[in-house]
């Protein structure tokens, strides 16, 4: 549990970072649900505010939805609301830069340390990457060519 404001800030610096590279990540799915349960884990403890819902600014396949804004310290995030927050926090209607973050500067792997230790989660392991070649690939011969001077100088052509 975070014990003074400085330490909640560094958890918010945390999530930011987590939630700036989760945006650009190839497979971003680890970033979201640690940032995810970062914030539940302090909406638990009544050191996050639930703020209200906002249209997305992303809609998927056309359909319009809300996400649920959540200020931390000085931080605001969004989150997929719970049905519940659809009866009990009010919309703010469409998305509006009124609510921006502060400048922060912060290693991903610090921020994910931070957060890993905060949620109580290990990191995950590391996948064994195996490089798969193209069908068109053709390994190279250069190098493995044995060229002995010694047998071939005997013969003349």
């Amino acid at each position: 549990m975070p014990n003074s404001n400085g330490q909640l800030e560094e958890i918010a610096q945390a999530i930011f970072i987590v939630n700036r590279h989760a945006k650009a990540a190839l497979e971003p799915q680890h970033l979201y649900k640690v940032k995810k349960l970062a914030i539940e884990k302090l909406l638990q403890q009544k050191k996050a505010e639930k703020i209200g819902l906002h249209f997305s600014n992303n809609p998927k396949l056309s359909n319009q939805h809300s996400t649920l804004l959540v200020k931390i310290g000085n931080y605001y995030f969004h989150i997929p609301p719970s049905k519940q927050d659809f009866k009990e926090v009010k919309h703010l209607g469409t998305l509006n830069q009124h609510f921006r973050n502060p400048k922060t500067r912060m290693s991903l792997s610090k921020a994910k340390k931070i957060l890993y230790n905060f949620i109580d989660l290990a990191p995950p392991k590391k996948k064994n990457q195996t490089y798969r070649h193209s069908s068109y690939f053709t390994p190279s011969s250069l190098g493995k060519f044995n060229w002995n001077t010694k047998k071939n100088s005997n013969k003349h052509y």
